[in-house]
């Protein structure tokens, strides 16, 4: 085990009054399908951009452990306007992850951040289960240390809004083939978004497909060049720890939610002899059940960001990383069943918080890791990989 000094950080959190601003506008955003602009542009001037940012460049001086609190914070209130914006503070995690264990070529990053930039990421393609292991995109090189791109992306969060995103594809130009990371900027010619987003759920986030057409990405924002293949990187570690426990956080903060209003509603019903809801020995158990179930990936999500944070050694890191997300969600998930079983009929009306958490909450299961992935990774942990 290894550790460092640790950084300055400044307090920070959302202000109750954006709080609250926050949550009241997200039905609307689901209603109308729209992107949470507005949330951006207050939690912009609040310093919400900044909040990974080292101090002495403007910002806050967040760890990851602190980030995953105010995005749990923020899904309370608003779980598609935490989800979306969350994937700026992927990257912001990410390059501090990076910065923390000696490396120097995210820095890139933190100078968006610090300039209140808003970062997103072109990552994920239609059909691509390997995500960072591999990409369908083609990276052709331009003779001076930069790349076109040309492939689609989807699930690209933040589509209307972006400043700066992350693209990387497939080079096979040389003898073996290459993955190379890059960002494009909002001006740059080559990218074109579809108005695509019509889901479920996570509606705010207005993650839509995503087409690169002979992006050109120059050599001073081509960040990092990867053989194919799982790789031990410091971007590969700080994407994947950043991601998973932030996107986890999110989860956690439904899962929150949905007990807070279950309590509510609970101890503002009683039936038809006068005996109160919240005396109900079912009741209490499920209640109960709900709060300790949230409790415990609470918990796990916390420790494991504050290990990254404090630069903890382990051969474990990604069985760790993609079973807490996925058992996250799982847990979100049904917390939040229960809390409108628990609520009864009055749930089940679209306009009703908990039926848009239910509808938000199901998101999960298609962010990466999926549970089948984060299974097929515990086992190679624990059995060994399957043979050829």
């Amino acid at each position: 085990m290894t550790s460092s000094t640790p950084l300055e950080q400044r307090p920070w959190s959302v202000p109750d009054e954006l709080l609250a601003r926050i949550a009241d506008r997200a039905p609307r955003y689901d209603a109308d399908n729209a992107f949470c602009v507005e949330d951006l542009d207050e939690l912009r001037r609040a310093g919400y951009l900044r909040i990974g940012v080292p101090v002495r460049d403007g910002g806050s001086g967040l760890g990851l452990r602190a980030t995953a609190a105010v995005q749990r914070t923020l899904a309370e209130a608003a779980p598609a306007t935490a989800l979306g914006l969350g994937m700026h503070q992927v990257w912001v995690q990410a390059a501090r992850a990076v910065s923390a264990r000696g490396g120097s070529f995210l820095d890139t990053v933190t100078d968006a951040a610090a300039a209140d930039r808003l970062l997103a990421f072109g990552v994920s393609e239609p059909g691509n289960d390997a995500v960072l292991f591999d990409s369908r995109t083609v990276a052709e090189p331009d003779g001076a240390g930069g790349y076109r791109f040309t492939g689609t992306k989807v699930s690209t969060s933040l589509a209307p809004a972006w400043d700066v995103l992350s693209v990387f594809g497939k080079d096979t130009s040389g003898p073996e083939p290459r993955l190379v990371h890059g960002f494009a900027l909002r001006g740059d010619g080559g990218v074109r978004h579809l108005d695509d987003w019509d889901t479920l759920g996570m509606r705010a986030t207005q993650s839509r497909t995503t087409l690169l057409g002979g992006l050109h990405v120059p050599a001073d924002r081509i960040v990092r060049v990867l053989p194919v293949g799982p790789v031990a990187d410091p971007l590969v570690f700080g994407v994947f720890a950043a991601f998973e426990l932030l996107v986890a956080s999110v989860y956690v903060g439904i899962a929150s939610r949905a007990v807070t209003l279950a309590v509510e509603r609970v101890a503002a019903r009683t039936a038809a002899d006068g005996t109160a809801r919240s005396a109900d020995p079912d009741v209490r158990r499920a209640v109960a059940a709900m709060r300790s179930a949230t409790d415990a990936v609470h918990l796990q999500v916390d420790a494991l960001a504050r290990d990254v944070d404090d630069l903890v050694d382990s051969d474990r890191w990604f069985p760790l990383l993609v079973g807490t997300k996925a058992r996250a969600v799982d847990t979100a998930q049904h917390v939040v069943d229960e809390a409108m079983r628990v609520v009864g009929g009055s749930a089940f009306r679209s306009t009703d918080e908990l039926a848009r958490l239910a509808r938000d909450v199901r998101a999960g299961q298609y962010h990466p890791s999926t549970r089948d992935s984060a299974m097929r990774t515990i086992a190679a942990a624990e059995l060994g990989p399957l043979p050829r």
